[in-house]
């Protein structure tokens, strides 16, 4: 549960509350981490709120709870007691990942998934999530990972990520990975290990980093491993194109190193991604046009897709903290905060937390750099627009988030009451 999707998760636990009227009812996820005082005093409907990785106290919380014991000596929650909330110590994160047992799909109705393409990446068929790694070893302001995770990055080993994949490919019949990790690639040794074993074991699925990494690993030789063992797409997050933005933010990138990390992978055949944020907190106009410059050259490089997104303080960021403080997000935050951080997500609803540049500036920024960058990209790379508005629709296969996005909108239109479907070579699977 994140931040944005706290009002319809609060509409959904007063439904269960209502349907069960004498259970314990639990929360967690990064939103309910970040703020879990204000999920106890706001919805009355909730027990206990399980702060970072949930694994183990969710182990122990069910002992205590079925044995009719007392929570104080829980670590990693906070709790109602006497109407109050009441936060025990913290919990050590996890050192051995590779004990903790793999996701139980099977109580998941699976099928309304993968029948319909869901997935956060592009569609590259039956698609299954995956968490090779946790956590994020940097501290970046605007993210909420240090407060979720800590700074502590652990990857698991990479047999068992296989052993995984295998299974899905195997029992669900999935095609793709998507994986879902905040920073997938921190070491090299540990990546180049993972495509050898794919290459040797011969196993047939692609794969993709859909989520946003960082480049200090990836060099020539790691993303010819990666598309040889069937990685198709990347994104990596410069966030912004401007170096003293990039320092305030805590954000600590080579944007030379990437954008040369960013051209082997595109010889190498992958699609690529580049995820930017407009709208952050001193940021200034000529901040903004450095980042409007890079997505150019990234988009004439051949880069083909472009996430340019409205800066949103997500509680638990150390950004967030701050804006508060100063005065700039309510005091006491409502739904109407948490509808508005789904602005990310849209260019026509602005938000500006700079004290330079307005909304309707910033507005025009996030129109403007999206269609420059593909205006671009289809420009340098004219072959593009075959592929994405006749060839892959009729082949039903996408290759960018471009052209998910452009089937996604046929398929809605088409698929409005009383309206004929389209063929089935324009739907995406």
């Amino acid at each position: 549960m994140f931040s944005t999707e706290w009002p319809m998760a609060y509409r959904l636990i007063q439904k269960v509350r209502k349907a069960f009227p004498g259970r314990v009812i639990v929360v967690g996820g990064e939103h309910i981490t970040s703020v879990p005082e204000f999920i106890i005093e706001t919805c009355p409907e909730v027990d206990v709120c399980v702060l970072g990785e949930g694994e183990e106290t969710m182990t122990e919380l069910m002992d205590k709870l079925s044995k009719g014991q007392p929570l104080s000596s829980v670590a990693g929650i906070v709790y109602r007691e006497g109407g109050l909330a009441k936060r025990n110590a913290e919990r050590k994160r996890i050192i051995d990942v590779d004990k903790i047992t793999l996701p139980a799909w099977d109580l998941v109705p699976l099928h309304n998934y993968l029948d319909n393409g869901l997935g956060y990446g592009v569609n590259r068929g039956r698609s299954m999530p995956l968490l090779a790694t946790r956590g994020c070893p940097y501290q970046c302001t605007f993210c909420s990972n240090p407060g979720m995770w800590t700074t502590r990055w652990v990857a698991r080993d990479t047999h068992e990520v296989l052993r995984e994949i295998q299974l899905y490919l195997d029992k669900y019949k999935a095609t793709n990975i998507d994986f879902y990790d905040l920073t997938a690639v921190v070491k090299k040794d540990w990546i180049v290990e993972f495509c050898k074993l794919i290459l040797e074991k011969k196993m047939d699925f692609s794969w993709q980093l859909p989520s946003g990494t960082r480049s200090e690993a990836l060099d020539s030789e790691v993303t010819d491993l990666m598309f040889r063992s069937g990685c198709r797409n990347i994104t990596y997050a410069p966030e912004s194109g401007s170096e003293r933005i990039l320092n305030k933010i805590k954000k600590r990138v080579n944007l030379g190193r990437m954008k040369d990390s960013m051209r082997q992978a595109l010889k190498n055949g992958m699609h690529v991604k580049i995820n930017i944020i407009m709208g952050l907190p001193d940021e200034t106009h000529w901040d903004i046009w450095q980042s409007l410059l890079f997505m150019a050259h990234c988009a004439i490089m051949g880069v083909q897709d472009c996430e340019a997104a409205n800066f949103s303080p997500y509680p638990g960021s150390e950004l967030f903290k701050r804006l508060k403080t100063e005065g700039k997000i309510p005091a006491q935050i409502d739904d109407d905060y948490f509808w508005n951080l789904s602005t990310i997500t849209s260019v026509f609803k602005t938000t500006s937390f700079s004290d330079h540049v307005g909304a309707g500036a910033l507005r025009f920024y996030l129109l403007f750099g999206l269609f420059m960058f593909y205006g671009l990209g289809f420009l340098f790379h004219p072959i593009r627009l075959f592929r994405a508005f006749v060839l892959n629709p009729l082949r039903s296969r996408q290759e960018t988030r471009f052209e998910k996005g452009y089937q996604g909108v046929v398929r809605r239109i088409f698929l409005k009451k009383g309206q004929p479907k389209p063929p089935q070579s324009i739907l995406t699977h």
